[in-house]
Protein backbone atom coordinates (compact mmCIF):
# COMPACT_ATOMS: atom_id res chain seq x y z
CA UNK A 1 0.00 0.00 0.00
CA UNK A 2 1.65 3.03 -0.79
CA UNK A 3 1.46 6.98 -2.58
CA UNK A 4 3.02 9.18 -4.49
CA UNK A 5 3.17 12.86 -4.11
CA UNK A 6 2.52 15.15 -6.70
CA UNK A 7 3.91 18.78 -7.56
CA UNK A 8 1.56 21.17 -9.02
CA UNK A 9 2.57 23.13 -12.25
CA UNK A 10 3.46 26.73 -11.35
CA UNK A 11 3.27 29.31 -13.97
CA UNK A 12 5.63 32.11 -14.14
CA UNK A 13 3.97 35.40 -14.73
CA UNK A 14 5.13 38.78 -15.66
CA UNK A 15 3.62 41.95 -14.67
CA UNK A 16 4.06 44.03 -17.36
CA UNK A 17 2.07 46.60 -15.25
CA UNK A 18 5.00 47.52 -13.51
CA UNK A 19 7.44 49.04 -15.63
CA UNK A 20 7.92 52.20 -16.57
CA UNK A 21 6.54 52.89 -20.29
CA UNK A 22 3.05 51.14 -18.38
CA UNK A 23 2.92 53.04 -15.59
CA UNK A 24 3.06 55.88 -17.42
CA UNK A 25 0.38 54.75 -20.29
CA UNK A 26 -1.84 53.87 -17.02
CA UNK A 27 -1.26 57.70 -15.61
CA UNK A 28 -2.23 58.97 -18.78
CA UNK A 29 -5.08 57.27 -18.87
CA UNK A 30 -5.74 58.10 -15.77
CA UNK A 31 -5.51 61.63 -15.11
CA UNK A 32 -8.41 63.00 -17.53
CA UNK A 33 -10.63 60.26 -15.61
CA UNK A 34 -9.88 61.39 -12.01
CA UNK A 35 -8.19 65.33 -11.89
CA UNK A 36 -10.64 67.44 -10.78
CA UNK A 37 -12.84 65.19 -9.06
CA UNK A 38 -13.16 64.49 -5.48
CA UNK A 39 -12.16 61.77 -2.74
CA UNK A 40 -15.09 59.67 -1.84
CA UNK A 41 -15.32 56.24 0.02
CA UNK A 42 -12.03 54.18 0.79
CA UNK A 43 -12.60 50.34 0.36
CA UNK A 44 -9.68 48.56 1.69
CA UNK A 45 -10.00 45.14 -0.42
CA UNK A 46 -7.00 43.49 1.76
CA UNK A 47 -4.35 44.64 3.72
CA UNK A 48 -2.05 46.27 1.17
CA UNK A 49 -5.12 47.03 -1.50
CA UNK A 50 -7.60 49.49 -2.07
CA UNK A 51 -10.66 50.87 -3.83
CA UNK A 52 -10.86 54.35 -3.84
CA UNK A 53 -14.16 55.84 -5.14
CA UNK A 54 -13.60 59.69 -6.63
CA UNK A 55 -17.19 59.84 -7.79
CA UNK A 56 -16.91 59.23 -11.59
CA UNK A 57 -20.65 58.00 -11.38
CA UNK A 58 -20.05 55.02 -13.40
CA UNK A 59 -19.03 52.42 -11.14
CA UNK A 60 -15.25 53.12 -11.91
CA UNK A 61 -12.85 53.00 -9.22
CA UNK A 62 -9.46 53.67 -8.54
CA UNK A 63 -7.35 50.41 -7.39
CA UNK A 64 -4.29 50.66 -5.94
CA UNK A 65 -2.36 47.42 -4.81
CA UNK A 66 0.76 47.31 -3.02
CA UNK A 67 1.29 43.66 -2.79
CA UNK A 68 4.70 42.46 -3.79
CA UNK A 69 3.46 39.91 -5.30
CA UNK A 70 2.12 39.26 -7.82
CA UNK A 71 3.17 42.94 -8.50
CA UNK A 72 2.31 46.49 -6.91
CA UNK A 73 -0.28 48.29 -9.25
CA UNK A 74 -2.74 50.94 -10.45
CA UNK A 75 -5.38 51.18 -12.60
CA UNK A 76 -9.55 51.56 -12.77
CA UNK A 77 -11.73 48.99 -12.06
CA UNK A 78 -15.62 48.43 -12.74
CA UNK A 79 -17.51 47.17 -9.75
CA UNK A 80 -20.32 47.41 -8.17
CA UNK A 81 -20.72 48.86 -4.82
CA UNK A 82 -22.32 46.36 -2.76
CA UNK A 83 -19.18 44.25 -3.87
CA UNK A 84 -16.87 46.50 -2.90
CA UNK A 85 -18.59 46.35 0.77
CA UNK A 86 -18.93 42.65 0.60
CA UNK A 87 -14.87 42.37 -0.07
CA UNK A 88 -14.10 45.41 2.37
CA UNK A 89 -12.38 44.78 5.88
CA UNK A 90 -12.18 46.93 9.06
CA UNK A 91 -10.31 50.26 7.92
CA UNK A 92 -6.87 50.55 8.98
CA UNK A 93 -5.19 53.56 11.07
CA UNK A 94 -4.31 54.53 7.49
CA UNK A 95 -7.53 54.90 5.94
CA UNK A 96 -8.77 56.78 8.91
CA UNK A 97 -6.06 60.22 7.95
CA UNK A 98 -7.05 59.68 4.43
CA UNK A 99 -10.74 60.19 6.04
CA UNK A 100 -9.01 62.70 7.94
CA UNK A 101 -7.09 64.53 5.93
CA UNK A 102 -8.75 63.86 1.83
CA UNK A 103 -12.02 63.54 2.61
CA UNK A 104 -14.01 65.83 0.25
CA UNK A 105 -10.44 66.98 -1.16
CA UNK A 106 -10.06 67.57 -4.97
CA UNK A 107 -7.71 66.08 -6.65
CA UNK A 108 -5.56 68.73 -9.18
CA UNK A 109 -2.92 66.66 -10.38
CA UNK A 110 -1.89 63.59 -11.42
CA UNK A 111 2.02 62.62 -12.16
CA UNK A 112 4.86 59.67 -12.48
CA UNK A 113 8.26 61.10 -11.42
CA UNK A 114 11.04 60.67 -14.14
CA UNK A 115 12.63 57.59 -14.37
CA UNK A 116 11.04 56.26 -11.25
CA UNK A 117 8.17 54.28 -10.51
CA UNK A 118 6.39 56.43 -8.18
CA UNK A 119 3.13 57.71 -8.72
CA UNK A 120 2.04 61.01 -7.13
CA UNK A 121 -1.95 62.45 -6.37
CA UNK A 122 -1.68 65.69 -5.62
CA UNK A 123 -4.91 67.17 -3.29
CA UNK A 124 -5.94 70.00 -2.20
CA UNK A 125 -8.39 70.05 0.89
CA UNK A 126 -9.60 72.83 3.35
CA UNK A 127 -8.46 72.24 7.15
CA UNK A 128 -10.84 73.27 10.40
CA UNK A 129 -10.65 76.73 10.15
CA UNK A 130 -11.37 76.67 6.21
CA UNK A 131 -7.46 77.49 5.26
CA UNK A 132 -6.69 75.36 1.86
CA UNK A 133 -3.78 72.70 2.44
CA UNK A 134 -2.63 70.54 -0.24
CA UNK A 135 -1.36 66.94 -0.08
CA UNK A 136 0.21 64.71 -1.39
CA UNK A 137 -0.76 60.44 -1.90
CA UNK A 138 2.30 58.80 -3.31
CA UNK A 139 1.70 55.47 -5.01
CA UNK A 140 5.48 53.52 -4.61
CA UNK A 141 5.31 50.87 -6.79
CA UNK A 142 8.68 49.55 -6.40
CA UNK A 143 8.10 45.94 -5.25
CA UNK A 144 9.38 44.65 -1.99
CA UNK A 145 9.85 48.72 -1.11
CA UNK A 146 6.36 49.19 -2.24
CA UNK A 147 3.79 51.34 -0.27
CA UNK A 148 1.50 54.14 -0.65
CA UNK A 149 2.39 57.10 1.53
CA UNK A 150 0.56 60.78 2.52
CA UNK A 151 2.70 63.44 2.46
CA UNK A 152 1.87 67.31 3.95
CA UNK A 153 2.20 70.64 1.23
CA UNK A 154 6.33 70.36 2.21
CA UNK A 155 6.22 66.36 1.59
CA UNK A 156 6.85 65.34 4.79
CA UNK A 157 5.51 61.70 5.53
CA UNK A 158 2.35 62.24 7.78
CA UNK A 159 1.26 58.03 7.33
CA UNK A 160 1.81 54.99 5.34
CA UNK A 161 0.09 52.14 4.38
CA UNK A 162 3.01 49.70 5.37
CA UNK A 163 5.47 50.45 8.06
CA UNK A 164 7.96 52.23 6.59
CA UNK A 165 11.56 51.66 6.64
CA UNK A 166 14.67 53.77 5.52
CA UNK A 167 15.66 57.03 4.72
CA UNK A 168 13.37 59.29 3.36
CA UNK A 169 10.22 56.89 4.09
CA UNK A 170 10.05 56.99 7.45
CA UNK A 171 7.17 59.07 9.59
CA UNK A 172 8.09 62.47 9.47
CA UNK A 173 10.95 62.26 7.28
CA UNK A 174 11.04 64.19 4.12
CA UNK A 175 9.74 61.90 1.40
CA UNK A 176 12.52 60.63 -1.43
CA UNK A 177 11.70 57.46 -3.11
CA UNK A 178 13.63 54.08 -2.16
CA UNK A 179 17.04 53.89 -3.45
CA UNK A 180 17.15 51.61 -6.20
CA UNK A 181 17.79 47.84 -4.76
CA UNK A 182 20.47 46.50 -7.52
CA UNK A 183 17.90 44.33 -9.39
CA UNK A 184 16.80 44.61 -13.07
CA UNK A 185 13.93 46.79 -13.67
CA UNK A 186 10.69 44.94 -15.13
CA UNK A 187 11.62 44.11 -18.20
CA UNK A 188 9.47 43.35 -21.54
CA UNK A 189 6.63 44.48 -23.70
CA UNK A 190 4.05 46.95 -21.86
CA UNK A 191 0.64 45.87 -21.47
CA UNK A 192 -1.53 46.10 -24.44
CA UNK A 193 -5.21 46.65 -24.84
CA UNK A 194 -5.75 44.26 -27.15
CA UNK A 195 -9.48 43.86 -27.26
CA UNK A 196 -10.14 45.69 -24.42
CA UNK A 197 -11.70 49.22 -24.19
CA UNK A 198 -8.75 50.54 -22.28
CA UNK A 199 -5.40 49.57 -20.39
CA UNK A 200 -7.46 49.73 -17.12
CA UNK A 201 -9.77 47.19 -18.33
CA UNK A 202 -7.07 45.08 -19.72
CA UNK A 203 -4.96 44.99 -16.60
CA UNK A 204 -7.76 44.17 -14.04
CA UNK A 205 -8.94 41.22 -16.91
CA UNK A 206 -5.22 40.09 -16.55
CA UNK A 207 -5.07 39.91 -12.69
CA UNK A 208 -8.71 39.00 -12.34
CA UNK A 209 -7.18 35.71 -14.22
CA UNK A 210 -4.16 35.64 -12.37
CA UNK A 211 -5.89 35.61 -9.04
CA UNK A 212 -8.24 32.80 -10.15
CA UNK A 213 -5.18 30.48 -11.51
CA UNK A 214 -3.72 31.22 -7.99
CA UNK A 215 -6.82 30.74 -5.99
CA UNK A 216 -6.85 27.63 -7.61
CA UNK A 217 -4.07 25.93 -7.39
CA UNK A 218 -4.16 26.86 -3.70
CA UNK A 219 -7.35 24.85 -3.32
CA UNK A 220 -5.80 22.08 -5.65
CA UNK A 221 -2.92 21.92 -2.81
CA UNK A 222 -5.20 21.84 0.00
CA UNK A 223 -7.00 19.12 -1.73
CA UNK A 224 -3.89 17.08 -2.17
CA UNK A 225 -2.49 17.59 1.00
CA UNK A 226 -6.08 16.21 2.66
CA UNK A 227 -5.50 13.39 0.53
CA UNK A 228 -2.17 12.63 1.05
CA UNK A 229 -3.12 13.08 5.02
CA UNK A 230 -5.81 10.47 5.05
CA UNK A 231 -3.73 8.22 2.96
CA UNK A 232 -0.40 8.23 5.49
CA UNK A 233 -2.65 7.76 8.55
CA UNK A 234 -3.83 4.36 6.80
CA UNK A 235 -0.15 3.13 6.00
CA UNK A 236 0.76 4.16 9.77
CA UNK A 237 -2.06 2.44 11.19
CA UNK A 238 -1.53 -0.61 8.62
CA UNK A 239 2.25 -0.71 10.24
CA UNK A 240 0.12 -0.46 14.09
CA UNK A 241 -1.71 -3.43 13.03
CA UNK A 242 0.76 -5.27 11.34
CA UNK A 243 2.98 -4.92 14.30
CA UNK A 244 0.45 -5.67 16.76
CA UNK A 245 -0.27 -9.33 14.78
CA UNK A 246 3.41 -10.14 15.39
CA UNK A 247 3.70 -9.11 19.03
CA UNK A 248 0.70 -11.36 19.44
CA UNK A 249 2.57 -14.42 18.02
CA UNK A 250 0.88 -17.58 16.07
CA UNK A 251 -1.86 -18.39 17.81
CA UNK A 252 -1.95 -22.18 17.48
CA UNK A 253 1.99 -22.36 18.48
CA UNK A 254 0.97 -20.79 21.83
CA UNK A 255 -1.89 -23.58 22.26
CA UNK A 256 0.35 -26.16 20.90
CA UNK A 257 2.64 -24.93 24.11
CA UNK A 258 -0.10 -25.14 26.45
CA UNK A 259 -0.82 -29.03 25.17
CA UNK A 260 2.40 -29.95 25.64
CA UNK A 261 2.84 -28.43 29.22
CA UNK A 262 -0.51 -30.47 30.14
CA UNK A 263 0.99 -33.40 28.96
CA UNK A 264 4.37 -32.61 30.66
CA UNK A 265 3.04 -32.25 34.00
CA UNK A 266 4.60 -35.61 35.45
CA UNK A 267 7.57 -35.91 33.75
CA UNK A 268 8.94 -32.45 33.03
CA UNK A 269 12.13 -31.51 34.07
CA UNK A 270 12.60 -27.92 36.19
CA UNK A 271 15.80 -26.30 36.20
CA UNK A 272 14.94 -22.48 37.29
CA UNK A 273 13.33 -20.57 34.58
CA UNK A 274 13.91 -23.30 32.22
CA UNK A 275 12.10 -26.69 32.04
CA UNK A 276 12.43 -29.53 29.66
CA UNK A 277 9.23 -31.29 27.69
CA UNK A 278 8.66 -33.72 25.21
CA UNK A 279 7.23 -32.84 22.27
CA UNK A 280 4.80 -35.20 21.51
CA UNK A 281 3.80 -33.75 18.15
CA UNK A 282 7.10 -34.26 16.67
CA UNK A 283 7.83 -37.86 14.81
CA UNK A 284 10.70 -38.55 17.13
CA UNK A 285 9.44 -36.91 20.17
CA UNK A 286 12.52 -34.90 20.55
CA UNK A 287 13.06 -32.90 24.34
CA UNK A 288 12.70 -28.83 23.77
CA UNK A 289 13.27 -26.14 26.63
CA UNK A 290 11.02 -23.19 27.27
CA UNK A 291 11.76 -20.60 29.13
CA UNK A 292 8.48 -19.84 31.86
CA UNK A 293 8.38 -17.59 34.80
CA UNK A 294 10.20 -19.64 37.70
CA UNK A 295 7.30 -18.59 40.95
CA UNK A 296 4.61 -20.36 37.96
CA UNK A 297 3.39 -23.30 38.21
CA UNK A 298 3.02 -25.52 34.79
CA UNK A 299 -0.69 -25.56 35.06
CA UNK A 300 -0.64 -21.22 35.53
CA UNK A 301 1.83 -21.21 32.75
CA UNK A 302 -0.65 -23.51 30.43
CA UNK A 303 -3.28 -21.55 31.96
CA UNK A 304 -1.30 -18.34 30.52
CA UNK A 305 -0.47 -19.74 27.25
CA UNK A 306 -4.12 -20.75 26.63
CA UNK A 307 -5.02 -17.00 27.17
CA UNK A 308 -2.59 -15.83 25.06
CA UNK A 309 -3.85 -18.35 22.36
CA UNK A 310 -7.20 -17.08 22.74
CA UNK A 311 -6.29 -13.44 22.56
CA UNK A 312 -4.01 -13.88 19.19
CA UNK A 313 -6.58 -15.75 17.38
CA UNK A 314 -9.46 -13.02 18.25
CA UNK A 315 -6.32 -10.31 17.29
CA UNK A 316 -5.78 -12.11 14.07
CA UNK A 317 -9.94 -12.19 12.92
CA UNK A 318 -10.03 -8.64 13.98
CA UNK A 319 -6.58 -7.35 12.27
CA UNK A 320 -7.60 -9.27 9.14
CA UNK A 321 -11.13 -7.38 8.64
CA UNK A 322 -9.32 -4.17 9.92
CA UNK A 323 -6.81 -4.44 7.32
CA UNK A 324 -9.12 -5.56 4.74
CA UNK A 325 -11.06 -2.32 5.40
CA UNK A 326 -7.77 -0.35 4.93
CA UNK A 327 -7.19 -1.54 1.72
CA UNK A 328 -10.22 -0.46 0.17
CA UNK A 329 -10.22 2.86 1.97
CA UNK A 330 -7.03 3.64 0.57
CA UNK A 331 -8.65 2.20 -3.04
CA UNK A 332 -11.22 4.70 -2.68
CA UNK A 333 -8.31 7.13 -1.77
CA UNK A 334 -6.72 6.67 -4.72
CA UNK A 335 -9.10 7.04 -6.78
CA UNK A 336 -10.17 10.23 -5.61
CA UNK A 337 -6.50 11.51 -6.28
CA UNK A 338 -6.63 10.36 -9.89
CA UNK A 339 -9.90 12.39 -9.92
CA UNK A 340 -8.30 15.23 -8.54
CA UNK A 341 -5.83 14.65 -11.08
CA UNK A 342 -7.68 14.96 -14.10
CA UNK A 343 -9.51 18.16 -12.66
CA UNK A 344 -6.56 20.16 -12.35
CA UNK A 345 -5.46 19.02 -15.64
CA UNK A 346 -8.71 20.10 -17.30
CA UNK A 347 -8.56 23.49 -14.92
CA UNK A 348 -12.24 23.32 -14.24
CA UNK A 349 -12.73 25.26 -11.62
CA UNK A 350 -16.32 24.39 -11.19
CA UNK A 351 -15.55 21.07 -10.32
CA UNK A 352 -12.62 21.62 -7.96
CA UNK A 353 -14.73 23.63 -5.71
CA UNK A 354 -17.22 21.14 -5.65
CA UNK A 355 -14.62 18.62 -4.72
CA UNK A 356 -12.81 20.73 -2.70
CA UNK A 357 -16.19 21.13 -0.35
CA UNK A 358 -16.79 17.26 -0.81
CA UNK A 359 -13.23 16.59 0.61
CA UNK A 360 -13.05 19.36 3.40
CA UNK A 361 -16.99 17.36 4.49
CA UNK A 362 -15.23 14.11 4.24
CA UNK A 363 -13.83 13.12 8.06
CA UNK A 364 -11.36 10.62 8.15
CA UNK A 365 -12.67 6.83 8.69
CA UNK A 366 -11.33 4.74 11.42
CA UNK A 367 -12.41 1.77 11.86
CA UNK A 368 -15.83 2.61 13.75
CA UNK A 369 -18.30 4.84 13.09
CA UNK A 370 -17.51 8.32 14.48
CA UNK A 371 -19.80 10.77 16.38
CA UNK A 372 -20.11 13.83 15.62
CA UNK A 373 -17.92 16.74 16.85
CA UNK A 374 -21.30 18.92 17.24
CA UNK A 375 -22.43 16.24 19.77
CA UNK A 376 -19.45 15.88 22.24
CA UNK A 377 -19.21 19.75 23.45
CA UNK A 378 -16.28 20.72 25.79
CA UNK A 379 -14.47 17.46 25.48
CA UNK A 380 -11.02 17.26 23.32
CA UNK A 381 -10.92 14.38 20.84
CA UNK A 382 -8.16 12.44 19.87
CA UNK A 383 -7.26 9.43 17.98
CA UNK A 384 -4.87 6.15 19.36
CA UNK A 385 -2.90 4.28 17.66
CA UNK A 386 -5.70 1.53 17.03
CA UNK A 387 -8.60 3.99 15.19
CA UNK A 388 -10.15 4.26 18.69
CA UNK A 389 -11.63 7.82 19.11
CA UNK A 390 -10.69 9.08 22.82
CA UNK A 391 -12.54 11.61 24.49
CA UNK A 392 -11.00 14.10 27.14
CA UNK A 393 -13.62 16.45 29.27
CA UNK A 394 -12.76 20.00 29.86
CA UNK A 395 -14.27 21.40 32.95
CA UNK A 396 -16.43 19.12 35.79
CA UNK A 397 -19.85 20.19 34.23
CA UNK A 398 -17.93 18.91 31.05
CA UNK A 399 -16.85 15.57 32.51
CA UNK A 400 -20.81 15.00 33.71
CA UNK A 401 -21.93 15.66 30.21
CA UNK A 402 -19.27 13.63 28.96
CA UNK A 403 -19.81 10.71 30.79
CA UNK A 404 -23.53 10.15 31.69
CA UNK A 405 -24.74 11.92 28.01
CA UNK A 406 -22.21 10.81 25.58
CA UNK A 407 -20.34 7.66 26.65
CA UNK A 408 -22.51 4.56 26.10
CA UNK A 409 -22.41 1.10 28.47
CA UNK A 410 -19.72 -0.69 26.61
CA UNK A 411 -17.53 2.89 25.99
CA UNK A 412 -14.15 2.34 28.43
CA UNK A 413 -14.28 5.14 31.06
CA UNK A 414 -10.67 6.53 32.34
CA UNK A 415 -9.94 8.69 35.71
CA UNK A 416 -6.39 9.49 37.28
CA UNK A 417 -6.92 7.90 40.75
CA UNK A 418 -7.31 9.92 43.95
CA UNK A 419 -6.48 13.26 41.87
CA UNK A 420 -9.26 15.74 40.48
CA UNK A 421 -9.06 15.33 36.76
CA UNK A 422 -10.68 14.96 33.10
CA UNK A 423 -12.82 12.26 32.41
CA UNK A 424 -11.90 10.01 29.53
CA UNK A 425 -13.74 8.18 27.68
CA UNK A 426 -12.69 5.69 24.38
CA UNK A 427 -15.53 5.21 21.89
CA UNK A 428 -15.99 1.51 21.38
CA UNK A 429 -19.84 1.51 19.39
CA UNK A 430 -18.39 -1.87 17.82
CA UNK A 431 -18.34 -3.58 21.39
CA UNK A 432 -14.89 -5.62 20.80
CA UNK A 433 -12.41 -5.78 23.36
CA UNK A 434 -10.44 -2.73 23.35
CA UNK A 435 -6.69 -2.98 22.13
CA UNK A 436 -4.35 -2.63 25.42
CA UNK A 437 -2.67 0.01 23.19
CA UNK A 438 -5.53 2.08 22.89
CA UNK A 439 -6.21 2.02 26.95
CA UNK A 440 -2.61 3.00 27.57
CA UNK A 441 -2.82 6.14 25.33
CA UNK A 442 -6.04 6.96 27.03
CA UNK A 443 -4.58 6.23 30.62
CA UNK A 444 -1.78 9.01 29.48
CA UNK A 445 -4.20 10.80 28.64
CA UNK A 446 -6.30 10.47 32.01
CA UNK A 447 -2.86 11.27 33.57
CA UNK A 448 -2.01 14.26 31.91
CA UNK A 449 -4.84 16.13 32.16
CA UNK A 450 -5.09 15.49 35.94
CA UNK A 451 -3.61 17.10 39.11
CA UNK A 452 -1.10 14.55 38.89
CA UNK A 453 0.24 15.39 35.88
CA UNK A 454 3.42 16.37 36.70
CA UNK A 455 4.16 12.65 38.31
CA UNK A 456 6.49 10.65 36.75
CA UNK A 457 3.57 7.97 37.27
CA UNK A 458 0.19 8.27 38.12
CA UNK A 459 -2.70 5.59 39.11
CA UNK A 460 -5.58 5.49 36.75
CA UNK A 461 -8.73 3.80 36.98
CA UNK A 462 -10.65 2.46 34.20
CA UNK A 463 -13.84 0.65 33.43
CA UNK A 464 -16.63 0.51 31.01
CA UNK A 465 -18.92 3.30 31.46
CA UNK A 466 -22.18 0.95 32.68
CA UNK A 467 -20.54 -0.01 36.00
CA UNK A 468 -20.52 4.17 36.79
CA UNK A 469 -23.00 5.97 39.04
CA UNK A 470 -24.24 9.64 39.71
CA UNK A 471 -24.76 10.29 43.40
CA UNK A 472 -27.91 12.26 43.97
CA UNK A 473 -27.05 15.66 44.50
CA UNK A 474 -23.14 14.56 43.97
CA UNK A 475 -20.93 18.13 42.53
CA UNK A 476 -20.10 17.92 39.10
CA UNK A 477 -17.58 15.70 37.84
CA UNK A 478 -18.33 13.17 40.88
CA UNK A 479 -19.15 9.80 40.34
CA UNK A 480 -19.23 6.75 41.64
CA UNK A 481 -17.88 3.23 40.38
CA UNK A 482 -19.31 -0.28 40.87
CA UNK A 483 -16.07 -2.43 39.37
CA UNK A 484 -13.05 -0.88 37.83
CA UNK A 485 -9.51 -1.75 37.29
CA UNK A 486 -6.21 0.66 37.82
CA UNK A 487 -2.89 0.61 35.60
CA UNK A 488 -0.02 3.12 36.09
CA UNK A 489 1.41 4.89 33.37
CA UNK A 490 2.99 8.17 32.85
CA UNK A 491 1.17 11.43 31.58
CA UNK A 492 1.20 12.14 27.73
CA UNK A 493 -0.47 14.09 25.13
CA UNK A 494 1.13 12.19 22.17
CA UNK A 495 -1.55 11.46 20.36
CA UNK A 496 -2.89 13.29 17.11
CA UNK A 497 -5.85 15.81 17.67
CA UNK A 498 -8.38 15.40 15.67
Amino acid sequence: MGFSIHYLPFTIYRPFVVNDQTIQAIVAELAPALVGRSMGKVFQLSRLTLAIDFRTGDSRYLFISIEPQPAPRLYLIERRVRDLEKQSLAPTSFIMTLYKRLAGARLISLLKDEGERVVRFVFTAEDVIGQERQYTLVAQLTGRASNLLLLDENDYVIDALRTPRGEGQEIADKYQPPPAQGLPAPSGSPLERGTHASLSEAADAFYRQLDAERAFNSRAAAARARLRKEITQRVKLRRHLENDLQEHGEAEEHKRIGDLLLANLATAVRRGGVVALTDYYAEDALTIELEIDEQATLQEEAARRFKRYTKARRAAEEIARRLSELEQEVAALHAQEERLESIIAASDAAALETFFEQDRKRAPQAQHKKRAAESVPGARRYLSSDGYEILVGRAARDNDHLTFRVARPHDLWLHAADYPGSHVVVLNPTRKEIPHRTIIEAAQLAAAFSQARRDSKVNVHYTQRKFLSKPKGAAPGLVRMSSFRSLTVEPQEKLERI
